[in-house]
């Protein structure tokens, strides 16, 4: 079966946190999207435990006529040989059938609820991965997916045939004996529902393995990534200690799970050797009583002995759903969480005209802190360039977050051409907004990769030229593979200046008519900011620029200047008006010039 490259889209958000805390329904939902292929399964199940029964049955007969001695058995023997064989092939058939439906049905399952789960993590806004880590996430992501998997995989081959076994062989041995068939079915329930019961009270001691498991992940993932820094300052051995405690912790959770379930393993044992042997002996009571052919006590003590270690795997994988439902549960309820920020129900796409922006009355603050902006009003004409400039906290970057509407504000609202950004959809919204960042992300891919990541549908000829203009092909050229060179994850490879004329390039592929800087060339020496110049200027011709700036000698050529304090607008003007009059700008202007140097605006 071939499988699609390009997965159908993903519910609604609110569908997903609607099964928050319920995974019986959360698989359900999965479930239902194979409702054929699980027929099938069904089917298969079913009659190949049918096939099972029917063999016993058969059984049965052939050993009475061959205890009659071999006249009076006869060619009808034959017979019997004949339906046992066809069970038998018909018995194996079936659950070859099952096998190929289950590896289809599962696998699709796998892969859909890692695209949604990822599809959700996706939607959400930066201010949730600022309390979580990732490798927490990524892990809890693949914990749903291969949990959903061990769910089905129990219900179909751990639960289903042992329960259909159990009710087509109490209906056998209904033959031989009704009161034997009640007592052998009474004992196999009591032990599946006590085994059951106590599984579900050690639920919390799979729930804290789970917990422990995901956040162990996360801190491997965090202290991998960030080796650098733990070699910088020497605290391998510290790290060691700390990775240490907490693989401890995991493997104490992990062993009290794992021994619960092998307590109920040895209850289950004890209670199967006692009805095992006690069943046995009934069968040979009654054979002596003459009540019970040589064929009934075979077939009541193979049924028998099927019906009851078909209990312990159907309690067996009671106890493994209890304990798999337990990690899904975690797991959904530390992922399935609502979006903080949500598209309105008739969302427009937004329809850049210039990029004029307003920002009106905006107020907002961090969630726990002081507010960033208050009642800010600021107005940028379309193909104005600006920078916002200002003393840490001012809340210079909190501008370029909401304009990216990472965040909502508490008053006001913030406009682009006219049009109310809360009222547009996000993807059309970002579409319009091209930024340069001061710590540039690349993913670990190749180079061209990453250029290309802003417009993939771009002609590579495109991309090339985006590169040229940033001045990115000479050290692209040094690279061992060139545009094919892998830069290492998060661009390791490169030089940081090296990785902020990517984000330039990748800003001129996108070509979107409003443009942020923050902190565009922060990590460039003087020499290759000057180098880079042209490039910045060729990026900023034609469109909205917001620049957010420390470094005031970058804004020199700029349109107008904001100056902005605890989250207001306290002056503007000119870099020419600003560095001469008194004021905040000239006191920032001061503090970076050394003794003797002139003013660089």
């Amino acid at each position: 079966m071939i499988f699609r490259d390009t997965p159908a889209p993903p519910p609604p958000a609110a569908t997903l946190v609607g099964l928050r805390g319920r995974p019986g329904a959360f698989l359900l939902y999965y479930f239902r999207r194979h409702g054929w292929g699980f027929l099938l399964l069904g089917l298969a199940v079913v009659g190949a435990v049918l096939c099972g029964v029917g063999t016993q049955l058969a059984m049965k007969h052939l050993v009475d006529r061959l205890a009659a001695g071999p006249a009076a058995a006869g060619a009808a023997a034959w017979g019997d040989f004949t339906v046992i064989a066809g069970f038998i092939v018909a018995d194996n058939a079936l659950w070859r059938v099952g096998g190929w439906a289950s590896a289809r049905i599962f696998v699709a399952i796998t892969g859909e609820v890692r695209h949604d789960l990822f599809a959700h993590l996706a939607g959400h806004a930066p201010g949730f991965f600022a309390d979580r880590m990732p490798g927490t996430l990524a892990s809890r992501v693949s914990a749903v997916a291969n949990t959903a998997v061990n769910l089905s995989s129990l219900v179909t081959w751990g639960v289903l045939p042992p329960v259909l076994s159990l009710i087509g062989s109490i209906a056998a041995v209904v033959t031989v004996d009704l009161g034997m068939a009640l007592g052998l079915g009474a004992v196999a329930v009591l032990l599946a529902v006590l085994l059951y019961y106590l599984a579900g009270r050690g639920a919390h001691l799979h729930r804290d393995h789970a917990r422990e498991a995901a956040e162990l992940d996360g801190q491997l993932v965090d202290v991998v990534s960030n080796l650098g820094l733990v070699r910088a300052f020497g605290a391998t051995w510290r790290e060691r200690v700390r990775i240490g405690g907490m693989i401890g912790r995991e493997m104490r959770t992990r062993y009290r799970s794992t021994m619960y379930l092998e307590n109920l393993r040895l209850v289950h044992a004890v209670a199967v050797a006692l009805c095992a042997t006690g069943l046995l002996a009934w069968a040979l009571a009654l054979w002596q009583a003459g009540a019970a052919t040589v064929g009934d006590v075979v077939l009541v003590s193979t049924l028998g002995f099927g019906i009851l270690h078909g209990s312990q795997a159907l309690a067996m994988s009671l106890v493994g759903l209890a304990q798999h439902t337990a990690r899904l549960d975690e797991a959904l309820d530390a992922l399935l969480i609502a979006h903080d920020i949500v598209d309105a129900p008739a969302a427009g796409t937004l329809a850049p005209a210039g990029g004029r922006v307003q920002f009106e009355g905006v107020r907002f603050a961090y969630p726990g802190r002081t507010a960033a902006l208050d009642g800010l009003d600021l107005h940028i004409r379309a193909g104005e360039r600006v920078g916002l400039v200002g003393r840490s906290g001012a809340g210079k970057s909190t501008v370029a977050a909401l304009l990216q509407r990472f965040w909502e504000p508490a008053a006001g609202r913030i406009l682009i051409d006219g049009q109310d950004i809360a009222a547009m959809t996000q993807d059309s919204l970002r579409a319009a907004i091209a930024v340069v960042p001061q710590d540039v992300a690349l993913f670990h891919r190749t180079v061209f990769d990453n250029l290309a990541y802003a417009r993939p549908e771009a002609p590579r000829a495109a991309v090339l030229a985006a590169a040229e203009a940033a001045q990115c092909t000479g050290f692209i050229e040094d690279l061992p593979d060139g545009f094919d060179t892998l830069v290492g994850d998060r661009g390791v490879k490169l030089s940081g200046g090296q990785r902020q004329r990517l984000a330039i390039a990748r800003a001129l592929l996108k070509d979107a008519p409003i443009l942020v800087l923050d902190e565009a060339t922060s990590a460039l020496d003087s020499a290759s900011e000057e180098a880079i110049k042209a490039a910045l200027d060729r990026l900023m011709e034609g469109r909205t620029v917001i620049a957010i700036a420390h470094r005031l000698s970058t804004l020199r050529d700029f349109d107008r200047i904001v100056v902005m304090a605890e989250g207001r607008v306290v002056d503007e003007g000119s870099p020419a008006e600003l560095a001469g009059r008194p004021g905040p700008f000239q006191d920032l202007l001061r503090a970076q010039l050394a003794p003797g140097d002139e003013a660089p605006l």
